[in-house]
């Protein structure tokens, strides 16, 4: 199993079943390069409150997590290719709740936005 910080943690998470990511100890959102969500693992769910049954096939920064939609998150999706990590607190179906995101981008198909609670 690779960690959240693996340095071909995109390539490897593309490789994963929706069954594989949930036994992940971080959260996992795969989305199309739209934003658009394809897999919200059970983690992330446990983080948001979100289930996954109403997270997959809408749009993240605009249906599921509209605290995201900014320059600091979503913004950084814009690049062709992303590798980052930002310190955030997620604000917006929950109590505010730190977290560490790694925004992952490149010439897949998927993006990636993996969740690590502080």
């Amino acid at each position: 199993m690779h960690n959240y910080e693996s340095p071909n943690l995109h390539q490897w998470l593309d490789a994963q079943s929706d069954s594989e990511l949930d036994q992940l100890p971080y959260g996992v959102v795969k989305m199309d390069h739209q934003g658009f969500i394809q897999a919200y693992n059970d983690k992330e769910s446990t983080y948001t409150g979100v289930a996954p049954e109403n997270a997959v096939g809408k749009h993240l920064f605009t249906e599921i997590a509209l605290c995201t939609n900014n320059f600091m998150v979503a913004g950084k999706l814009d690049q062709p290719e992303v590798d980052v990590v930002v310190d955030y607190i997620f604000t917006y179906v929950m109590k505010p709740t730190p977290v560490r995101l790694r925004l992952l981008k490149s010439d897949s198909p998927n993006m990636y936005m993996v969740v690590a609670k502080k």
